[in-house]
């Protein structure tokens, strides 16, 4: 089971400012801020982290790594792909159908780490 995810981060503020827009859209609020690392959460729920790299080294994204959060509906999927898109990121596939009970929309945010927003269902 996924306690958390943590995201690297090479400016802890502007990742800041578009994880508290974001998450906030889904009800999630800062549950740890340490300056260097923050996370946001919902009770009962996995979280999302991110942090300044312990070593001190830039942060890099992983390849072939991606965060999936997923959501109760098709719209609310779109709602927040657009959100994302808004606040900086970039798009990494357009919210749709991938099979029939599969509704995502990719991005990459500021520092380029891939997520997606996803909803399973009809």
């Amino acid at each position: 089971m996924i306690g958390y995810v943590t995201l690297g981060t090479n400016d802890i503020a502007r990742a800041a400012r578009f994880y508290d827009a974001l998450l906030g859209v889904m009800g999630a609020t800062r549950v740890m801020d340490f300056g260097t690392f923050i996370a946001w959460g919902k009770p009962g729920q996995p979280g999302v982290a991110i942090t300044l790299p312990h070593d001190k080294q830039p942060a890099t994204v992983g390849n072939g790594v991606m965060v999936a959060l997923g959501c109760s509906s098709k719209e609310k999927v779109d709602e927040l792909h657009a959100k994302a898109l808004s606040l900086g990121a970039r798009d990494e596939g357009a919210p749709g159908a991938r099979t029939d009970t599969f509704y995502a929309g990719y991005f990459r945010d500021p520092d380029g780490n891939k997520l997606n927003f996803f909803y399973m269902g009809k």
